[in-house]
């Protein structure tokens, strides 16, 4: 109903943004630029965010940029998994059928690494997403895991991202092996006010709409509730266009804003 009221030729708020058109903010420039210098120097690397500041999203792009003839990206969304399940997984995605026993699989792991990086010159991209979800046990075997010849080679990259508190599982003792073993960091904070102003015009502008819809005082409202974090901004904008479209209303205002809030916190 919104989009036939503002003249909108899609959702511009939609989750399933292709990834060359999202929204190039402080935060995922920096976070390319580590990405980037990750493809060339390997290892682990870690990303925190809190839900909804855009963590899946940047990964997202950053594998969706990758070469297949240089490199093979290995994706895991959920990690409530065993460690043998974990294993199982990894030895499907990397082109084998899992062994039985776990020692085996660890074995056949490396080996797969391995031979991809050092005799076909691909490199894998292990990515575990919600790592925040991991057991200890999970944790701990990824240090045992990705530890090639004896510790002074990185023939993969693995991507962990994850919600803040993975930082508390990271700092127990049993886990403090793996925190060492990781070579970059990054931590999303979204979008500043300014951020947040031309975001919410060049999302509009990707639907068709090149008017000023929301207006200053409301873009500043959306920030505030928002956080900055653009899962919370497309939500609110989205309840807000259909506040105002039900309104028969040509512009998003303080108001609209405010109902927008009200209802989401049902």
């Amino acid at each position: 109903m919104f989009k036939q009221h503002f003249g909108m030729r899609l959702n511009p708020f939609d989750k399933d943004t292709e990834a060359d058109k999202l929204y190039p903010s402080r935060d995922m420039q920096e976070l390319e630029s580590r990405l980037k210098y990750m493809m060339e120097s390997r290892g682990i690397f870690l990303l925190v965010g809190e839900p909804g500041s855009g963590k899946t999203t940047a990964v997202r792009k950053f594998a969706e940029h990758l070469g297949p003839s240089l490199f093979k990206t290995c994706y895991f969304p959920l990690t409530t998994l065993t460690v043998n399940d974990f294993y199982s997984a990894l030895c499907m995605m990397l082109g084998e059928a899992p062994r039985y026993r776990k020692i085996d699989m660890f074995a056949q792991i490396q080996q797969l690494v391995q031979a991809l990086y050092y005799e076909q010159k691909i490199t894998p991209v292990i990515i575990i997403d919600e790592i925040h979800m991991a057991s200890t046990g999970v944790l701990d075997d990824l240090r045992m895991l990705f530890s090639f010849r004896m510790d002074s080679a990185n023939p993969y990259i693995l991507i962990l991202a994850g919600q803040p508190i993975i930082r508390n599982k990271l700092a127990l003792n049993v886990c403090y092996p793996l925190k060492q073993r990781i070579a970059v960091k990054y931590s999303m904070t979204g979008l500043d006010e300014n951020e947040t102003k031309d975001y919410l015009k060049t999302r509009m502008g990707l639907a068709g709409v090149n008017a000023d819809v929301f207006t200053p005082t409301a873009m500043v409202q959306i920030h505030k509730i928002s956080g900055g974090y653009p899962r919370a901004i497309n939500n609110l904008a989205v309840h807000c266009l259909m506040y105002s479209a039900a309104k028969n209303i040509e512009t998003v205002d303080d108001e609209a804003v405010y109902q927008a809030n009200v209802e989401l916190s049902i």
